[in-house]
């Protein structure tokens, strides 16, 4: 079944080791109780991803086992072996039990010179090692919704079609992070959001023959803002906003709602 919404969270290098993995299972437990992902819910409906620090992703696949939580890594390498030191490969990943990656963020642009090239590369990777890749895309600057549309497909074509000319089919999540709203006190507008998000959506199913491609919203998302775009987004990629628990629930009591109130109106 495709899933309804997508809720991913990425813990950057906020946290140490065991503060990660005292996270991880408060999480897991809150996941076990929640109605939304529990009981005849967690067939499909709402998909859950977290990633952690590489040296913690271990750890956090024990913590949520059992539960609908899937584990991935921030980042990753474009080859599966050789002599790269310091990296880690999609082989790997996938031995581990990840089932996603998060490839292209803005940071990994700014601070570590990522380019095009290398996250088409690290893109073609993850499908080939059967990871689900959440790529970030996203204006630099303030501009118009349809701009920002405009320069948003541009990037997931970019990443994207190395692999799908190669033929390699997967799903894939676009994670829309305009890069002026990261790390800003507030988000885009919800109306803004919306507007990219439903564009988006639109452009990319025209060309999701190799697979789904689900989008969803980044970009100092946390509770509240699901509440706001309603069904104009397929979700939320979460940072420091979601790094309490109790913030992390009630985004979980947003989305029950959200799709309570869809499944009503059908």
């Amino acid at each position: 079944m495709k899933p309804q919404l997508t809720l991913g969270v990425s813990l950057k290098m906020y946290f140490g080791y065991q503060q990660t993995l005292e996270w991880s299972r408060q999480i897991a437990e809150i996941v076990k109780n929640h109605p939304v992902t529990r009981d005849g819910h967690r067939d499909g409906l709402v998909e859950l991803f977290v990633f952690p620090s590489l040296p913690a992703i271990a750890g956090a696949i024990e913590a949520f086992r059992g539960t609908s939580v899937n584990v991935g890594a921030q980042n990753m390498f474009w080859e599966d072996a050789g002599a790269y030191t310091g990296e880690v490969s999609g082989a790997m990943l996938r031995e581990m039990g990840c089932g996603y990656v998060e490839i292209g963020h803005a940071e990994r642009r700014r601070y570590f010179a990522e380019n095009d090239k290398q996250i088409a590369d690290k893109t073609t990777a993850a499908l080939q090692n059967s990871l689900i890749p959440v790529i970030c895309i996203g204006e630099a600057e303030r501009c118009t919704a349809a701009q920002a549309i405009g320069q948003a497909v541009a990037q997931a074509q970019q990443a994207l079609g190395p692999a799908e000319k190669a033929g390699l089919s997967g799903d894939a999540i676009l994670a829309y992070e305009p890069q002026w709203a990261i790390g800003a006190k507030e988000p885009a507008s919800a109306e803004f959001i919306g507007e990219v998000c439903e564009g988006l959506a639109a452009r990319l199913s025209l060309s999701s023959a190799h697979g789904d491609r689900r989008v969803i919203y980044g970009g100092s998302a946390g509770p509240g803002l699901l509440t706001q775009l309603g069904s104009r987004t397929g979700g939320l990629f979460l940072g420091r906003f979601s790094h309490q628990p109790a913030a992390y629930k009630a985004i979980l009591d947003e989305a029950s709602a959200l799709l309570l109130s869809t499944a009503n109106r059908s």
